[in-house]
């Protein structure tokens, strides 16, 4: 079975829209092992009312943080650690896509990125980008840094406006594979969800 973890370029452009439209493509499980703030309008909760298959399911958190920040400040208001070796991927014989919190650098606690988890829990990492001015910069980066730890990208999704050039630059230089694009979208429901799984190479 296919574990794929959702990361982005930065905060904010479109991880759980993606991950919403690939848990229902492959009728995957989902996993948040770290939600920050808005735990009553949590992400787990989004993807619930997105997907219509009944073949998914949605794991607990394995941390529930109560403030819309960096997981580790979110973490110290809270009182309590991120201990990445007690995050552990559910058991499922079903495929799993697991979302991250913010992009690859974000902090869980002093010494500890999202990207050291992402290494630990060994699973090949789908990348979304969006198109604004740095988002080259903020693309290949966040690629160079997979490539440093070793951590395997089954590809990127470009999601928003659509941008040619810049999309041609990236794939070029960095030999990634463009999984699909997603664009701009002014409502979200689960039938569009659906439909927007054709346009992911998956």
């Amino acid at each position: 079975m296919a574990k794929y973890f959702i990361t982005g370029i930065g905060t904010g452009i479109g991880k759980t829209l993606i991950s919403a439209i690939l848990t229902e493509k492959l009728h995957a499980d989902y996993w948040k092992p770290i939600q920050s703030g808005d735990l009553d309008q949590s992400d787990s909760k989004t993807i619930s009312g997105l997907i219509s298959n009944h073949k998914t399911f949605i794991h607990p958190e394995t941390y529930r943080l109560s403030q819309p920040l960096s997981p580790h400040l979110s973490a110290q208001i809270d009182g309590i650690e991120i201990d990445i070796t007690q995050i552990n991927p559910p058991h499922t014989e079903n495929n799993l896509i697991i979302e991250g919190a913010g992009g690859l650098m974000v902090p869980l606690n002093d010494s500890t990125l999202i990207v050291d988890l992402i290494k630990q829990l060994d699973v090949e990492v789908i990348l979304i980008s969006q198109h604004y001015l740095g988002s080259i910069n903020h693309t290949l980066l966040s690629i160079n840094l997979l490539n440093q730890y070793q951590i395997k990208l089954k590809g990127i999704i470009f999601n928003g406006d659509e941008n040619m050039e810049t999309e041609r630059y990236i794939l070029q230089y960095s030999k990634a594979k463009k999984l699909g694009h997603i664009p701009s979208l002014m409502q979200i429901d689960q039938n569009l969800i659906s439909e927007l799984g054709d346009r992911i190479l998956l």
